[in-house]
């Protein structure tokens, strides 16, 4: 059955993106106070749980465990910074926004210069089904997937399994995949730079570690809290996507501010897991105009309810979604196995 926008999604499509993007554009212009406060504000409160769970070494290490644990949302707001620096939206300058980025991506494991371009490539042709690939969670249609052989089925089932998916695919990524640019190894020297300086400052932070306190420091504190970090950053960058009403098109029907509109969600988190993951979960927003430094997008939500409404996501609705692995282009909808194998039973 083909899918109806519901209320608050058509009521967001009477204005076009277009003009949405035109609107948003006047909270595009940060704050060089509030930017600087934000970041000093989570760089204090990560360097003071990191010192705290040193401390918590001579005492017990399931507190330093835990405490590590807690730091990592932390590091997700520190990379939720660097992100920002990545659309030019947190400084007004590029240079500072740029710089900053590449000091963050040291503590984030994520070399800036190479994951801007990704991401760039994300956000120029999200929802497009001739463009995936870069930067995006591999999803196949209805009907590519049932074109593999068993072995290819078995691959993607593994892939998108929540075990490598949420479990193995984070560490992997920001331990082993972001050492080297991959994607960009002929695109130029630049690329090369940002991923082996990071790796530079990245061996530097452990040695250091290894020196003043052995393993434990590095086993205990540093490992957990990216690891935490990580899991948590892959699990939103997911359900932004990943929904039943998401927006795919070919090429040639694909738009790409109604993509971005219509294609990323509005991740309802309770207002601490807000403020750590620097509402990234306004996903539609920022995916409409991606300048809009990440502290203005509740203006925009308080100033337009209608986007308050489109797209919403509870937590509880985001388990439930990541069962969803295959889109019906037709329906266009995304659909678990179980649905698929039925519909296509439905039309043998």
């Amino acid at each position: 059955m083909p899918y109806t926008p519901t209320a608050a999604q058509a009521e967001a499509a009477e204005r076009s993106a277009r003009e949405w993007v035109q609107v948003l554009a006047k909270y595009r212009d940060p704050s060089p106070l509030r930017s600087l406060f934000e970041l000093g504000v989570t760089l204090l409160a990560f360097v003071a749980i990191w010192a705290a769970a040193y401390w918590a070494l001579s005492v017990s290490w399931l507190l330093a465990l835990a405490l590590a644990a807690l730091n990592g949302p932390f590091l997700v707001r520190l990379f939720a910074i660097q992100h920002d620096c990545g659309h030019a939206a947190y400084f007004r300058h590029r240079d500072v926004n740029d710089w900053v980025g590449r000091a963050l991506g040291v503590l984030t494991l994520t070399p800036y210069d190479v994951w801007k371009r990704a991401h760039s490539i994300h956000h120029s042709g999200a929802g497009n089904l001739d463009r995936r690939g870069m930067g995006d969670i591999n999803t196949l249609t209805v009907d590519e997937y049932y074109a593999l052989s068993n072995w290819g089925r078995l691959k993607y089932r593994l892939y998108r399994h929540p075990i490598v998916l949420f479990g193995l695919g984070p560490s992997y990524i920001f331990f082993l995949d972001n050492r080297l640019p991959f994607g960009f190894f002929k695109s130029g020297w630049r690329f090369w730079v940002s991923a082996m300086g990071t790796n530079i400052g990245m061996v530097a932070i452990v040695a250091a570690l290894y020196y003043f306190g052995g393993l434990a420091p590095i086993l205990l504190i540093w490992l957990p809290t990216t690891v935490t970090a990580a899991t948590i950053g892959v699990w939103l960058f997911y359900v932004q996507h990943q929904f039943e009403t998401t927006h795919w098109n070919r090429e040639d029907e694909w738009q790409i501010h109604e993509a971005a509109l219509l294609g990323s969600s509005h991740y309802v988190l309770p207002q601490p897991l807000q403020w750590v993951t620097a509402n990234i979960g306004v996903h539609h927003v920022h995916h409409l105009y991606s300048r809009v430094p990440f502290y203005r997008l509740p203006e925009v939500l308080r100033d337009f309810p209608v986007l308050a409404k489109a797209q919403r996501m509870t937590i509880g609705e985001s388990f439930a979604n990541a069962k969803l692995h295959l889109w019906d282009e037709k329906g266009r909808r995304l659909l678990t196995y179980a649905q698929a194998k039925a519909m296509k039973a439905a039309t043998a």
